[in-house]
Protein backbone atom coordinates (compact mmCIF):
# COMPACT_ATOMS: atom_id res chain seq x y z
CA UNK A 1 0.00 0.00 0.00
CA UNK A 2 1.55 3.30 -0.93
CA UNK A 3 1.95 6.39 1.85
CA UNK A 4 0.87 9.76 1.64
CA UNK A 5 1.97 11.72 -1.25
CA UNK A 6 5.41 13.63 -0.42
CA UNK A 7 5.42 17.37 -1.79
CA UNK A 8 7.90 17.68 -4.75
CA UNK A 9 10.39 20.75 -4.38
CA UNK A 10 9.80 23.61 -6.49
CA UNK A 11 10.74 23.16 -10.20
CA UNK A 12 13.24 25.28 -12.02
CA UNK A 13 11.79 28.07 -14.21
CA UNK A 14 11.90 26.48 -17.59
CA UNK A 15 11.68 22.99 -16.43
CA UNK A 16 8.45 20.44 -18.01
CA UNK A 17 8.42 17.33 -15.78
CA UNK A 18 12.02 16.65 -15.61
CA UNK A 19 14.85 17.40 -13.36
CA UNK A 20 16.56 19.97 -13.68
CA UNK A 21 20.14 18.14 -14.09
CA UNK A 22 19.03 16.07 -17.26
CA UNK A 23 21.46 18.36 -19.66
CA UNK A 24 19.68 19.62 -23.72
CA UNK A 25 19.26 17.43 -26.00
CA UNK A 26 22.27 16.40 -27.90
CA UNK A 27 22.08 15.37 -31.22
CA UNK A 28 25.03 13.72 -32.26
CA UNK A 29 24.20 10.76 -29.03
CA UNK A 30 21.97 7.96 -30.47
CA UNK A 31 18.18 7.66 -29.68
CA UNK A 32 18.35 4.78 -27.63
CA UNK A 33 21.48 5.67 -25.48
CA UNK A 34 19.76 8.98 -24.75
CA UNK A 35 17.18 8.02 -23.92
CA UNK A 36 18.96 5.27 -21.35
CA UNK A 37 20.91 7.96 -19.66
CA UNK A 38 17.34 10.22 -19.02
CA UNK A 39 16.08 7.07 -17.78
CA UNK A 40 19.15 6.38 -15.21
CA UNK A 41 18.95 10.24 -14.22
CA UNK A 42 15.52 10.50 -13.76
CA UNK A 43 15.29 7.52 -11.37
CA UNK A 44 18.53 8.43 -9.18
CA UNK A 45 16.17 11.85 -9.23
CA UNK A 46 13.05 10.44 -7.63
CA UNK A 47 15.27 8.23 -5.16
CA UNK A 48 17.15 11.43 -3.96
CA UNK A 49 13.39 12.87 -3.78
CA UNK A 50 12.28 10.02 -1.81
CA UNK A 51 15.10 9.85 1.01
CA UNK A 52 14.88 13.82 1.81
CA UNK A 53 10.86 13.89 2.04
CA UNK A 54 11.59 13.59 5.54
CA UNK A 55 14.26 16.99 5.36
CA UNK A 56 11.86 18.89 2.96
CA UNK A 57 9.11 18.49 5.34
CA UNK A 58 11.12 19.62 8.43
CA UNK A 59 12.36 22.15 6.47
CA UNK A 60 8.57 23.39 5.69
CA UNK A 61 8.34 23.30 9.23
CA UNK A 62 11.03 25.72 10.16
CA UNK A 63 10.27 27.94 7.64
CA UNK A 64 6.68 28.47 8.80
CA UNK A 65 8.08 28.67 12.29
CA UNK A 66 10.15 31.73 11.34
CA UNK A 67 7.81 33.32 9.30
CA UNK A 68 5.22 33.07 12.36
CA UNK A 69 8.01 34.18 14.44
CA UNK A 70 8.83 37.14 12.74
CA UNK A 71 5.63 38.17 12.20
CA UNK A 72 4.57 37.75 15.77
CA UNK A 73 8.26 40.29 16.30
CA UNK A 74 7.05 42.59 13.79
CA UNK A 75 3.25 42.81 15.75
CA UNK A 76 4.78 43.28 19.42
CA UNK A 77 7.20 46.22 17.34
CA UNK A 78 4.15 47.65 16.09
CA UNK A 79 2.49 47.60 19.47
CA UNK A 80 5.14 48.89 21.17
CA UNK A 81 6.19 52.11 19.29
CA UNK A 82 2.01 52.66 18.83
CA UNK A 83 2.00 52.57 22.91
CA UNK A 84 5.13 54.73 22.82
CA UNK A 85 3.64 57.30 20.99
CA UNK A 86 0.47 57.78 23.21
CA UNK A 87 2.03 61.30 24.70
CA UNK A 88 2.66 62.06 21.34
CA UNK A 89 -1.06 61.41 20.03
CA UNK A 90 -2.37 62.98 23.19
CA UNK A 91 0.13 66.11 22.39
CA UNK A 92 -0.90 66.05 19.19
CA UNK A 93 -4.62 66.02 19.61
CA UNK A 94 -3.70 69.63 21.87
CA UNK A 95 -1.83 71.09 19.32
CA UNK A 96 -4.76 70.41 16.94
CA UNK A 97 -7.17 72.17 19.61
CA UNK A 98 -5.14 74.57 20.09
CA UNK A 99 -4.27 75.58 16.45
CA UNK A 100 -8.24 75.72 15.90
CA UNK A 101 -8.79 77.72 18.37
CA UNK A 102 -5.86 80.39 17.50
CA UNK A 103 -7.17 79.49 13.88
CA UNK A 104 -10.87 80.91 14.82
CA UNK A 105 -9.43 83.86 16.78
CA UNK A 106 -7.54 84.74 13.46
CA UNK A 107 -10.30 84.36 11.10
CA UNK A 108 -12.08 86.63 13.40
CA UNK A 109 -9.84 89.45 14.03
CA UNK A 110 -8.81 89.40 10.28
CA UNK A 111 -12.11 89.95 9.09
CA UNK A 112 -12.31 93.24 11.11
CA UNK A 113 -8.98 94.55 10.47
CA UNK A 114 -6.99 95.62 6.91
CA UNK A 115 -4.44 94.26 5.01
CA UNK A 116 -1.51 95.35 7.27
CA UNK A 117 -2.56 94.78 10.84
CA UNK A 118 -3.95 91.14 8.93
CA UNK A 119 -0.57 90.46 7.93
CA UNK A 120 1.22 91.34 11.26
CA UNK A 121 -1.54 88.77 13.75
CA UNK A 122 -1.05 86.05 10.52
CA UNK A 123 2.98 86.30 11.39
CA UNK A 124 2.53 86.23 14.69
CA UNK A 125 -0.04 83.50 14.58
CA UNK A 126 2.75 81.32 12.99
CA UNK A 127 5.58 81.96 15.04
CA UNK A 128 3.31 81.18 18.37
CA UNK A 129 2.21 78.06 16.93
CA UNK A 130 5.81 76.73 15.94
CA UNK A 131 7.13 77.47 19.04
CA UNK A 132 4.45 75.81 20.72
CA UNK A 133 4.53 72.98 18.53
CA UNK A 134 8.46 72.64 19.02
CA UNK A 135 7.75 72.24 23.01
CA UNK A 136 5.18 69.77 22.60
CA UNK A 137 7.05 67.71 20.31
CA UNK A 138 9.85 67.69 22.74
CA UNK A 139 7.58 67.39 25.57
CA UNK A 140 6.01 64.53 23.87
CA UNK A 141 9.15 62.94 23.27
CA UNK A 142 10.53 63.00 26.58
CA UNK A 143 7.50 61.47 28.30
CA UNK A 144 8.06 58.74 25.46
CA UNK A 145 11.21 57.99 26.60
CA UNK A 146 9.71 58.28 30.01
CA UNK A 147 7.56 55.57 30.01
CA UNK A 148 9.28 53.07 28.06
CA UNK A 149 12.26 53.66 31.18
CA UNK A 150 9.52 52.89 33.34
CA UNK A 151 8.51 49.69 31.63
CA UNK A 152 12.75 48.81 31.44
CA UNK A 153 12.56 49.12 35.42
CA UNK A 154 9.50 47.35 36.23
CA UNK A 155 11.03 44.27 34.53
CA UNK A 156 14.25 44.93 37.24
CA UNK A 157 16.46 46.77 34.68
CA UNK A 158 17.79 49.23 36.94
CA UNK A 159 20.71 50.70 34.01
CA UNK A 160 18.22 52.70 32.56
CA UNK A 161 18.11 56.62 32.18
CA UNK A 162 16.74 59.39 30.45
CA UNK A 163 19.79 61.53 30.54
CA UNK A 164 19.09 63.59 27.33
CA UNK A 165 16.27 66.19 27.80
CA UNK A 166 16.88 68.94 25.69
CA UNK A 167 16.73 71.96 27.76
CA UNK A 168 13.72 73.67 25.54
CA UNK A 169 11.52 70.98 27.25
CA UNK A 170 8.92 72.31 29.64
CA UNK A 171 10.71 72.61 33.39
CA UNK A 172 8.07 70.29 34.68
CA UNK A 173 9.14 67.75 32.28
CA UNK A 174 12.82 68.63 33.20
CA UNK A 175 12.48 67.47 37.13
CA UNK A 176 10.57 64.79 35.89
CA UNK A 177 12.98 63.06 33.88
CA UNK A 178 15.68 64.23 36.51
CA UNK A 179 13.63 62.44 39.73
CA UNK A 180 13.78 59.10 37.72
CA UNK A 181 16.99 59.07 36.71
CA UNK A 182 17.85 59.96 40.37
CA UNK A 183 15.39 56.93 41.54
CA UNK A 184 16.77 54.24 39.19
CA UNK A 185 20.50 55.29 39.87
CA UNK A 186 19.60 55.02 43.95
CA UNK A 187 17.24 51.51 43.37
CA UNK A 188 20.23 50.44 41.47
CA UNK A 189 22.90 50.97 43.86
CA UNK A 190 20.12 49.35 46.53
CA UNK A 191 20.36 46.22 44.13
CA UNK A 192 24.26 45.85 44.11
CA UNK A 193 24.22 46.18 47.91
CA UNK A 194 21.79 43.97 48.70
CA UNK A 195 23.86 41.48 46.32
CA UNK A 196 27.47 42.55 47.53
CA UNK A 197 25.71 42.17 51.46
CA UNK A 198 24.54 38.25 50.64
CA UNK A 199 27.64 37.77 49.25
CA UNK A 200 29.73 39.04 52.27
CA UNK A 201 27.32 37.19 55.03
CA UNK A 202 27.90 34.01 53.41
CA UNK A 203 31.38 34.32 53.19
CA UNK A 204 31.94 35.60 56.80
CA UNK A 205 29.06 32.78 58.32
CA UNK A 206 31.06 30.22 55.87
CA UNK A 207 33.80 30.19 58.05
CA UNK A 208 32.63 29.71 61.79
CA UNK A 209 29.86 27.50 60.44
CA UNK A 210 33.23 25.19 58.38
CA UNK A 211 35.01 25.21 61.85
CA UNK A 212 32.20 23.87 64.02
CA UNK A 213 31.21 21.21 61.46
CA UNK A 214 34.77 20.02 61.50
CA UNK A 215 35.42 20.13 65.03
CA UNK A 216 31.77 18.10 65.77
CA UNK A 217 32.84 15.75 62.94
CA UNK A 218 36.44 15.07 64.32
CA UNK A 219 34.26 14.39 68.10
CA UNK A 220 31.54 11.70 65.96
CA UNK A 221 34.26 10.22 64.38
CA UNK A 222 35.80 9.38 67.57
CA UNK A 223 39.06 11.24 66.58
CA UNK A 224 38.81 14.35 69.41
CA UNK A 225 37.11 13.38 72.78
CA UNK A 226 34.44 15.81 73.81
CA UNK A 227 36.21 17.51 76.47
CA UNK A 228 36.35 20.66 77.11
CA UNK A 229 39.72 21.54 74.79
CA UNK A 230 37.78 20.26 71.64
CA UNK A 231 34.34 22.06 73.15
CA UNK A 232 35.99 25.44 73.33
CA UNK A 233 36.49 25.96 70.05
CA UNK A 234 33.13 25.54 69.23
CA UNK A 235 31.88 27.63 71.35
CA UNK A 236 33.82 30.42 70.10
CA UNK A 237 32.98 30.17 66.87
CA UNK A 238 29.19 29.98 68.00
CA UNK A 239 30.23 33.94 69.94
CA UNK A 240 31.82 34.76 66.28
CA UNK A 241 28.44 33.90 64.97
CA UNK A 242 26.70 35.83 67.50
CA UNK A 243 28.18 38.67 67.29
CA UNK A 244 28.33 38.93 63.35
CA UNK A 245 24.48 38.43 63.75
CA UNK A 246 24.50 41.07 65.93
CA UNK A 247 26.32 43.42 64.28
CA UNK A 248 23.76 42.72 60.83
CA UNK A 249 20.86 43.66 63.00
CA UNK A 250 22.23 46.95 64.74
CA UNK A 251 23.59 48.16 60.99
CA UNK A 252 20.25 46.79 59.36
CA UNK A 253 18.36 48.43 62.04
CA UNK A 254 20.58 51.64 61.78
CA UNK A 255 20.39 52.05 58.04
CA UNK A 256 16.83 51.62 58.18
CA UNK A 257 16.34 54.75 60.44
CA UNK A 258 14.42 52.22 63.33
CA UNK A 259 17.24 51.68 65.29
CA UNK A 260 15.87 53.09 69.13
CA UNK A 261 18.02 55.59 71.08
CA UNK A 262 17.16 56.28 74.50
CA UNK A 263 18.88 59.77 74.94
CA UNK A 264 19.81 60.95 78.00
CA UNK A 265 21.54 64.32 79.42
CA UNK A 266 25.12 62.97 79.08
CA UNK A 267 28.28 64.28 79.84
CA UNK A 268 31.40 64.36 77.06
CA UNK A 269 33.89 64.25 79.97
CA UNK A 270 32.02 60.81 81.65
CA UNK A 271 32.01 59.19 78.08
CA UNK A 272 35.92 59.75 77.51
CA UNK A 273 36.77 58.54 80.85
CA UNK A 274 34.57 55.38 80.78
CA UNK A 275 36.33 54.52 77.52
CA UNK A 276 39.93 55.61 78.51
CA UNK A 277 39.31 52.98 81.83
CA UNK A 278 37.95 50.36 80.19
CA UNK A 279 40.86 50.19 77.73
CA UNK A 280 43.57 51.23 80.06
CA UNK A 281 44.32 47.55 80.52
CA UNK A 282 44.40 46.19 77.10
CA UNK A 283 46.80 49.60 76.21
CA UNK A 284 49.00 48.65 78.91
CA UNK A 285 49.61 45.07 77.90
CA UNK A 286 49.96 46.50 74.09
CA UNK A 287 53.04 49.00 75.50
CA UNK A 288 50.90 51.94 74.21
CA UNK A 289 49.72 55.05 75.79
CA UNK A 290 46.02 55.61 75.67
CA UNK A 291 45.48 59.28 77.49
CA UNK A 292 42.58 61.01 76.95
CA UNK A 293 41.72 65.44 76.54
CA UNK A 294 38.11 67.02 77.58
CA UNK A 295 37.71 71.08 77.00
CA UNK A 296 36.32 72.51 79.89
CA UNK A 297 33.02 74.01 79.99
CA UNK A 298 31.17 71.86 77.58
CA UNK A 299 27.54 71.45 78.38
CA UNK A 300 25.65 67.97 78.30
CA UNK A 301 24.24 66.33 75.25
CA UNK A 302 21.54 64.51 74.50
CA UNK A 303 22.52 61.42 73.40
CA UNK A 304 22.34 57.50 73.99
CA UNK A 305 25.11 56.58 76.06
CA UNK A 306 25.06 52.84 75.47
CA UNK A 307 25.39 53.62 71.43
CA UNK A 308 28.02 56.22 71.81
CA UNK A 309 30.25 54.29 73.66
CA UNK A 310 29.42 51.52 71.63
CA UNK A 311 30.86 53.75 68.61
CA UNK A 312 33.75 55.23 71.02
CA UNK A 313 34.66 51.78 72.09
CA UNK A 314 34.92 50.28 68.46
CA UNK A 315 37.34 53.75 67.24
CA UNK A 316 39.67 53.26 69.90
CA UNK A 317 39.92 49.21 70.08
CA UNK A 318 41.47 49.90 65.98
CA UNK A 319 43.47 52.35 67.03
CA UNK A 320 45.03 49.83 69.85
CA UNK A 321 45.03 46.96 67.62
CA UNK A 322 46.83 49.07 64.83
CA UNK A 323 49.18 50.85 66.53
CA UNK A 324 52.77 49.64 66.93
CA UNK A 325 53.97 49.82 71.21
CA UNK A 326 55.19 52.76 72.34
CA UNK A 327 52.68 54.48 70.16
CA UNK A 328 49.94 56.86 71.46
CA UNK A 329 46.42 56.74 71.37
CA UNK A 330 44.21 59.61 71.93
CA UNK A 331 40.47 60.24 72.99
CA UNK A 332 39.57 64.12 73.00
CA UNK A 333 36.32 66.22 73.95
CA UNK A 334 35.99 69.27 72.09
CA UNK A 335 33.62 71.84 71.21
CA UNK A 336 32.89 72.80 67.23
CA UNK A 337 30.48 75.72 67.07
CA UNK A 338 27.24 74.43 68.51
CA UNK A 339 28.25 70.62 68.28
CA UNK A 340 29.96 68.14 70.04
CA UNK A 341 33.25 66.74 68.56
CA UNK A 342 34.62 63.58 69.95
CA UNK A 343 37.75 62.46 68.25
CA UNK A 344 40.13 59.11 68.28
CA UNK A 345 43.89 59.81 67.19
CA UNK A 346 46.30 57.25 67.06
CA UNK A 347 50.01 57.21 65.64
CA UNK A 348 49.97 53.76 64.10
CA UNK A 349 50.66 52.70 60.33
CA UNK A 350 47.60 54.65 59.26
CA UNK A 351 45.26 53.24 56.60
CA UNK A 352 46.23 52.65 53.01
CA UNK A 353 45.38 54.84 50.63
CA UNK A 354 43.37 53.06 48.26
CA UNK A 355 41.37 51.19 51.11
CA UNK A 356 40.49 54.69 52.47
CA UNK A 357 37.20 55.86 50.75
CA UNK A 358 35.62 53.24 51.85
CA UNK A 359 36.65 52.20 55.30
CA UNK A 360 33.42 52.67 56.59
CA UNK A 361 31.68 50.45 54.12
CA UNK A 362 30.35 47.09 54.81
CA UNK A 363 32.31 44.47 55.05
CA UNK A 364 35.52 46.17 53.88
CA UNK A 365 38.89 45.36 55.90
CA UNK A 366 42.31 45.49 55.67
CA UNK A 367 45.24 43.00 54.81
CA UNK A 368 46.02 43.06 59.01
CA UNK A 369 42.85 43.20 60.07
CA UNK A 370 40.94 40.31 62.31
CA UNK A 371 37.57 41.52 62.47
CA UNK A 372 34.17 41.24 60.64
CA UNK A 373 34.47 44.55 58.92
CA UNK A 374 31.42 45.76 60.29
CA UNK A 375 32.46 48.03 63.01
CA UNK A 376 33.14 51.41 61.13
CA UNK A 377 30.26 50.94 59.27
CA UNK A 378 28.17 50.45 61.97
CA UNK A 379 29.65 53.43 64.06
CA UNK A 380 28.73 55.48 61.09
CA UNK A 381 25.02 54.27 61.35
CA UNK A 382 25.25 54.90 65.27
CA UNK A 383 26.86 58.23 64.30
CA UNK A 384 23.71 59.23 61.66
CA UNK A 385 21.06 58.03 63.75
CA UNK A 386 21.98 60.53 66.18
CA UNK A 387 21.86 63.46 63.52
CA UNK A 388 25.83 63.66 63.70
CA UNK A 389 28.69 62.93 60.89
CA UNK A 390 32.04 60.60 60.91
CA UNK A 391 35.14 60.95 59.13
CA UNK A 392 38.51 60.28 58.62
CA UNK A 393 41.78 61.45 58.27
CA UNK A 394 45.10 59.35 57.80
CA UNK A 395 48.15 59.60 56.31
CA UNK A 396 50.17 56.10 55.64
CA UNK A 397 53.18 55.70 58.72
CA UNK A 398 51.85 59.04 60.64
CA UNK A 399 48.76 57.86 62.39
CA UNK A 400 44.94 58.30 61.75
CA UNK A 401 42.27 60.57 63.28
CA UNK A 402 38.43 59.81 63.42
CA UNK A 403 36.33 62.47 64.09
CA UNK A 404 32.77 62.58 65.14
CA UNK A 405 30.22 65.44 65.77
CA UNK A 406 26.97 65.48 67.28
CA UNK A 407 24.70 67.70 68.45
CA UNK A 408 23.82 68.33 71.55
CA UNK A 409 20.14 68.81 71.44
CA UNK A 410 18.39 66.45 69.45
CA UNK A 411 17.47 67.82 65.85
CA UNK A 412 14.27 68.41 65.11
CA UNK A 413 12.71 66.32 62.28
Amino acid sequence: MRGPRRPAPPRPRGSIGRPADLGPWDPNTPWEDQQRRWRAQRLEWRRRQRLSGQEWREMQQRLRAAHRMQRAHQHRAWYRRTAERGFGCLFGLLFLVFVASVVTVGVAVLSAAGPLPALIVAAVVVVALVVVGRRFARAAWTLDRLVTAVRAVESGDYSVRIQRTPHQTMRVVRELSRGFDTMAARLEADEEQRRLLLADVSHELRTPLTIIAGHLEAILDGVHPADAQHLQPILDETRVMERLIEDLRTLALSEAGNLPLHREPTEPAALVSDIVRSFGPQAQAAGLHLTEEVEGGLPSAEVDPVRIREVLANLVANAIRHTPAAGTVTVSATRAQDRLRLTVSDTGRGIDPTLLPYVFDRFVKGERSRGSGLGLAIARGLTEAHGGAIAVRSEAGRGTTFEVQLPFEPEAA
